[in-house]
C-alpha cells in the first residue's frame, strides 16, 4: 500500500462494505474493514449499533492516528466517529462541551478563542476527543484528563451514561473504566486567561512540534510511550536506530519517536517496530511499550 494513499470521504449516515481503512488512518496503511459506519450524529449511532449482530466486533476509529491496521483487515464494524460527531460547545462558567469526534486541534482552538486556558497542549495533537480521552492524550506538561469533569459514554445497546472521573483509573497515557463502554463526549471547565497570551502558547507549542516532528509525512504520532523519567525518542536515537529501515517503513530522522510509510505495507511498520523494541532492550535494558494501537489481522 502506498503512502500516497488519499484520505477517503464518507458521508454521515453513510455504511461501506470491504471498506479499506489505509484511506482513513495516518499511517495510510491498512486493509479492509467487514463494514465500516459513520453515524449522524448519536442517533444516528444509536441505529448504528442496533444494526450490529450482537457477536460483531466493534472498533472505533477518529483521525485514524495513533492507530495501525494490519494489511489483513478488520473482521467487524468500524465506526468512524469523525464528521458525524463533532458538537462543540462553549458554554457559561468556563465550560467547553466535545464529542468524541471533534479534532482536538478544533477543540483547542475553540477554548483559546474565548480565553479559557488548558487545552492548548492539544493543538499539535492530530487525533479527536475520542481517542483523547481513551488514551489521556497528553504534550508539553498537559493530559487530557486534569480538567475534564463530566463525560459521557454509550455501550453496545446505546445506552448513554454520565460518569465523573472517579469512575476511571487514569494514568499516563491509559485510562480505564467501566467494562463494554465507549467515550461519546467530555465536558471541561477551565480557567479564564488572556486569549493573546493563549495564542501565544499554541503558536510557540505548534512552531516546536514543526521543528522537531516529521509533520506532514505519514506518521501515528509518537510510536511508544516514554519510560518513567525517560524518553522513547532518546533511547532509540542513542541505540543508534534513526534512519532503520524495514521495506518501506523508516525511523524519523527527526524525531526517534516516529516511524515515516514511505510506501510500505503495515507489516512493515509493526516488523521494524519489533525491531526498535528490541534493539532498544539491548542497548538499555528498557522494553518499549507501544502508545500506537496494533488491530486487525495479517494478511496471509
Amino acid at each position: 500500500m502506498s503512502a500516497a494513499v488519499e484520505r477517503r470521504r464518507i458521508r454521515p449516515g453513510e455504511w461501506r462494505e470491504q471498506e479499506p481503512l489505509a484511506g482513513y488512518t495516518t499511517w495510510r496503511v491498512g486493509g479492509p474493514a467487514r463494514r465500516l459506519c459513520c453515524p449522524a450524529g448519536r442517533v444516528g449511532l444509536v441505529d448504528c449499533l442496533a444494526r450490529l449482530p450482537a457477536d460483531e466486533p466493534l472498533l472505533w476509529c477518529g483521525l485514524g492516528s495513533n492507530l495501525l491496521v494490519r494489511d489483513g483487515g478488520v473482521a467487524g464494524t468500524v465506526v468512524l466517529t469523525q464528521g458525524g460527531l463533532d458538537e462543540l460547545v462553549v458554554g457559561a462558567h468556563g465550560r467547553v462541551h466535545a464529542e468524541a469526534g471533534v479534532a482536538c486541534g478544533r477543540l483547542a482552538r475553540a477554548a483559546v478563542r474565548e480565553g479559557l486556558a488548558g487545552l492548548e497542549f492539544l493543538a499539535g495533537i492530530p487525533g479527536t476527543v475520542g481517542g483523547a480521552l481513551a488514551l489521556n492524550a497528553g504534550a508539553w506538561g498537559g493530559e487530557t484528563w486534569e480538567r475534564v469533569v463530566e463525560v459521557e459514554t454509550i455501550d453496545r445497546q446505546g445506552r448513554i451514561r454520565r460518569r465523573g472521573p472517579a469512575d476511571f483509573r487514569i494514568g499516563y497515557r491509559s485510562v480505564a473504566g467501566p467494562a463494554g463502554e465507549w467515550f461519546l463526549a467530555a465536558t471541561w471547565e477551565l480557567p479564564p486567561a488572556d486569549a493573546q497570551v493563549l495564542r501565544e502558547r499554541v503558536r510557540a507549542l505548534l512552531q516546536h512540534r514543526n521543528a522537531v516532528q516529521p509533520v506532514g509525512q505519514p506518521t501515528c504520532g509518537s510510536v511508544f510511550r516514554n519510560p518513567t523519567g525517560d524518553a522513547a525518542g532518546r533511547l532509540i536515537e542513542e541505540a543508534g536506530l534513526k534512519g532503520a529501515r524495514r521495506g518501506g517503513a523508516r525511523v524519523s530522522e527527526r524525531h526517534a519517536n516516529f516511524i515515516i510509510n514511505e510506501g510500505g505495507s503495515a507489516a512493515d511498520i509493526e516488523g521494524l517496530m519489533a525491531q526498535v523494541r528490541e534493539r532498544v532492550a539491548v542497548v538499555h535494558g528498557v522494553w518499549l511499550e507501544p502508545e500506537v494501537h496494533v488491530i486487525g489481522e495479517v494478511r496471509p
